[in-house]
């Protein structure tokens, strides 16, 4: 197959969005589990003993094709969309510093939907910890060299390497099987605990127990902040080198991407897959393997996210035109798509709505995540047909430009 040919400006930024809107659906494969068994390390929950096939297929499915791969392709898109955005507002206000300023008051913004969805939708929001390192790690960058940048990304490279070496070292201090057994019962009480609340409580009940997973997740997600940033500066840097605006000038670099990617990420996704698996079906006696592939998953996922992108960057100009048809509409309303999902998984699976996560099976959840998908696919397009902007999107752009307004 040929690569295609140098597209337009539009189609060029496009496959961009489409390729943030696939992320979005990805991420709700994920996420959609986390409506039933909340913020624990059992992140499955519990498979019950009359688990059907399809049931045990979901949760190897999510767990090989979507954990941890689309959450990197989002940040790697977040860093891209910095500077593209800061090169647009250059041009429009004419200084690099007015730039910076309208991008933080973007991240600004950003957190306030973060804590706003955290607290009142789901407690699993990443925007939050977006926003923050938004302002942490890209400030100063817009109009950096090439070189400052990869300065950057080393050093952040290098305190993700030892954050993963540590995860690696402390997973391996759990091989004890009186250890294991004990760490297990505790977290199979916590799982069935957040269900039972989750499933069958009020509103009021959920909200509680919301608040209190928020908070435990957005300070744990201070050990997730160095892979972030990597992410975050490989976007930028992409950008900056053209691998992501100008693929087909790229070809020869995307394809070692995706053959690295699949080379490390299938089988150890594989792996992956199977000790969670495993460990759902039998949380009592989880496999001390586990907790090293999760130190390492981060690595693992990402490279298999490295492969979904690159198989995108040399997709034939057939599917580019159809992912620009479908896709990037999705990707174009990416925070209105993404809180949408939130709110329509926790009225149809939580208790204060319709609970169907009490009463449906894993595949059942599957069902819902994609319904989602497909109704979104089809909200987006139509919504973009009258519209320059998702709602959120727009009432983003009125908060980020309300100063250059008023002068």
């Amino acid at each position: 197959m040929n690569p295609p040919s140098a597209p337009t400006n539009y189609a060029r930024h496009a496959h961009i969005d489409a390729l943030r809107g696939i992320a979005v659906f990805g991420i709700l494969l994920v996420n959609v589990f986390s409506f039933i068994w909340g913020f624990n390390s059992l992140r499955y929950g519990v498979l019950p003993v009359d688990a059907s096939l399809f049931d045990i297929l979901s949760v190897a499915f999510v767990a090989f094709f979507a954990e941890q791969k689309f959450y990197p392709i989002f940040a790697f898109l977040f860093g891209a969309s910095f500077v593209l955005i800061a090169r647009s507002a250059k041009e429009k206000l004419g200084r690099w510093s007015d730039a910076e300023q309208l991008y933080r008051r973007r991240m600004k913004w950003l957190l306030a939907c973060g804590v706003v969805h955290g607290v009142l939708i789901w407690f699993g929001d990443i925007l939050t910890v977006y926003a923050i390192a938004g302002f942490w790690v890209l400030s100063g960058l817009a109009n950096a060299k090439l070189r400052r940048v990869r300065k950057h990304l080393y050093v952040w490279f290098g305190i993700f390497a030892a954050l993963l070496l540590l995860n690696v070292f402390f997973g391996t201090q759990l091989f004890s099987s009186d250890d294991l057994i004990a760490q297990s019962k505790n977290e199979v009480y916590a799982v069935e605990a957040a269900r039972t609340i989750y499933t069958y409580g009020g509103y009021l009940s959920i909200a509680v127990q919301r608040v209190r997973d928020y908070i435990s997740v957005t300070t744990q997600s201070v050990f997730i902040l160095p892979h972030i940033a990597v992410l975050f500066l490989l976007g930028v840097i992409s950008v900056r080198r053209g691998w992501l605006t100008q693929p087909w000038r790229h070809t020869i670099f995307w394809r070692r991407v995706r053959l690295a990617g699949f080379a490390i990420g299938i089988p150890f996704n594989l792996i992956w897959a199977t000790l969670i698996l495993a460990e759902a079906i039998d949380p009592l006696h989880p496999s001390p393997y586990s907790y090293i592939a999760y130190a390492w998953l981060p690595v693992g996922g990402s490279c298999l996210a490295a492969a979904y992108v690159a198989c995108l960057m040399l997709a034939g100009s057939g599917t580019q035109r159809w992912l620009a048809d479908w896709m990037a509409p999705v990707g174009r309303m990416a925070l209105s798509n993404y809180l949408m999902q939130s709110l329509l998984c926790s009225v149809l699976i939580q208790g204060f709505g319709f609970g169907l996560g009490a009463s449906w099976p894993p595949a059942g959840w599957m069902l819902i995540a994609f319904a989602i998908m497909l109704l979104q696919l089809l909200l987006s397009r139509w919504w973009l047909s009258t519209h320059t902007q998702g709602p959120l999107e727009a009432l983003s752009r009125r908060y980020i430009n309300r100063k250059q307004t008023a002068a």
